[in-house]
């Protein structure tokens, strides 16, 4: 049974409570009374109330009608599955960014898209380990001045691309961010067709990066694989040998998640 006990004052109790709260729902193996889960985790019926009720408001409790008893939503499993589903996917590239960082001998970065954002997922550091400040697994990046975010955008219409502005706008880092919808447009058509993404000095001034798409069995991006370096040496790295060398593994990765193009 979850117990609610004496935390240290750094940390957030109404947080704390409400994951009590979930799991002892989830710990039960049929909907609760409000008395039952007051009791048993040593809090009063108006703090359960108030966490509840917000739980429910974001659908991940409900309450039966009939006994007025709570319950977890399947929102928690949605929310499970997607965790899952992305270290499944962490797990199945991860032999694939050891084996670029081994081979080219530079960092290399696994990285998603969630939010209109990238998150990063897996980071392999080069030998002398450079990386980025922002490529640390969990974190986040830009879509529309990251090679990977840049590969992802590909799975959306204008729309999207339209909302992400709105919301997220374009900020400038160096003085070759793309900082319009039109330049970022005309990027990635580019990107489009040649098969891969740059990222140019457009997040850090010194660090350039080529990124190559991961797609599964229906042919979406859901993935990118990224090698990032210093300017002098990348540009060292980024030659035909090499970007085919590079495309030969994102295609055997992908091929690993269904993909048969």
């Amino acid at each position: 049974m979850v117990e609610v006990k004496e935390k240290a004052a750094k940390k957030n109790q109404s947080v704390e409570k409400a994951f009590a709260i979930i799991e002892y729902l989830a710990e039960k193996e049929g909907p609760q009374r409000l008395q039952e889960i007051s009791g048993d985790l040593g809090m009063n019926s108006s703090t359960v109330i108030r966490f509840l009720s917000t739980l429910q408001s974001c659908g991940y409790v409900d309450q039966e009608k009939d006994t007025l008893k709570y319950y977890l939503t399947y929102k928690i499993c949605a929310v499970a599955n997607k965790v899952s589903a992305n270290v499944e996917l962490q797990g199945t590239l991860r032999p694939f960014a050891k084996e670029i960082a081994a081979t080219l001998k530079e960092s290399v970065c696994l990285a998603i898209e969630q939010d209109m954002n990238v998150v990063y997922i897996e980071v392999v550091p080069g030998p002398d380990q450079m990386i980025r400040t922002m490529q640390r697994i969990g974190n986040l990046a830009p879509m529309h001045c990251t090679g990977v975010g840049k590969l992802l955008l590909l799975n959306h219409k204008e729309s999207y691309i339209d909302k992400m502005i709105e919301k997220k706008g374009l900020q400038k880092f160096t003085d070759n961010t793309i900082t319009t919808k039109r330049a970022l447009l005309k990027e990635l058509e580019t990107v489009k067709k040649q098969g891969y993404a740059f990222d140019n000095e457009e997040c850090e001034i010194g660090a350039r990066c080529i990124s190559l798409p991961v797609r599964d069995f229906s042919g979406k991006v859901v993935a990118g694989i990224s090698v990032t370096g210093p300017v002098f040496r990348m540009d060292e790295i980024i030659n035909e040998k090499n970007i085919e060398y590079l495309k030969q593994v994102a295609l055997e990765a992908s091929r690993k998640l269904g993909y048969e193009g």
